[in-house]
């Protein structure tokens, strides 16, 4: 199967459901903000290394965390009672990213880049994207930041500077979008600390409908 190249001057995908086994759809094109809001209108995002072209994709599991089904586990909860913990939405987009960017660099590796920040940086200043900054004990303690389109949230990345510090985010997080009505928190790929926090792995289709309610009006 070939791989679609995209136009840089055409704002077009080619349908999700062509993407490959290992889910990638798309070369090419830019990630301005009118792509980038089409893309993840139809379950579609980037991720590529520094020195590749645009990778887009569209894995046919997907795997999700429905705000409702957030899980909290007994070492958490012991947690939250033993530490006055708070967060903030949007504290400072630009910097919650960069911090996700320079834990992965020193972790695992990133897909985060110079033209990757500028990007969702242009779609949170448009309302498109948020921040979320976990605090306990009155200290920044991590955050996470992704897409918001609708009652749908695509989780980008996460950062930690202390102990539970993303895991505290993505679970406050959670609820103030169970409280809003979101339908889900798209996390694109499974991993065991995410399926340990309520990830659960979902067909295309079953996704689908559910991002297509999520972005009802």
């Amino acid at each position: 199967m070939s791989i679609y190249k995209l136009d840089e001057n055409k704002i077009i995908f080619p349908d999700p459901k062509l993407a490959d086994e290992e889910g990638l759809l798309a070369v090419g094109g830019d990630l301005s903000l009118e792509r980038l809001v089409l893309a993840y209108s139809n379950g579609i995002f980037p991720w590529y290394s520094e020195d590749d072209p645009i990778l887009w994709w569209a894995p046919k599991t997907r795997f999700i965390i429905k705000p409702e089904n957030i899980h909290v586990s007994h070492s958490m909860r012991k947690f939250f009672r033993k530490h006055e913990i708070f967060i903030r939405i949007n504290r400072d987009f630009a910097d919650t990213m960069h911090r996700c960017r320079v834990g992965r660099e020193e972790g695992e590796g990133t897909w985060i880049n110079d033209d990757m920040e500028a990007a969702y940086k242009r779609l949170a200043d448009n309302g498109l994207a948020l921040s979320v900054e976990a605090f306990v004990d009155g200290g920044l303690a991590g955050g996470l930041y992704g897409v918001s389109l609708g009652r749908c949230f695509f989780g980008e990345s996460m950062f930690s500077l202390k102990e539970n510090g993303s895991k505290t985010a993505l679970i406050l997080f959670s609820r103030l979008l169970q409280d809003n009505g979101y339908v889900m928190i798209d996390c694109q790929f499974e991993t065991e600390h995410l399926k340990s926090m309520g990830g659960v792995s979902i067909s295309f289709e079953e996704y689908r409908e559910l991002l297509d309610e999520g972005l009802k009006m």
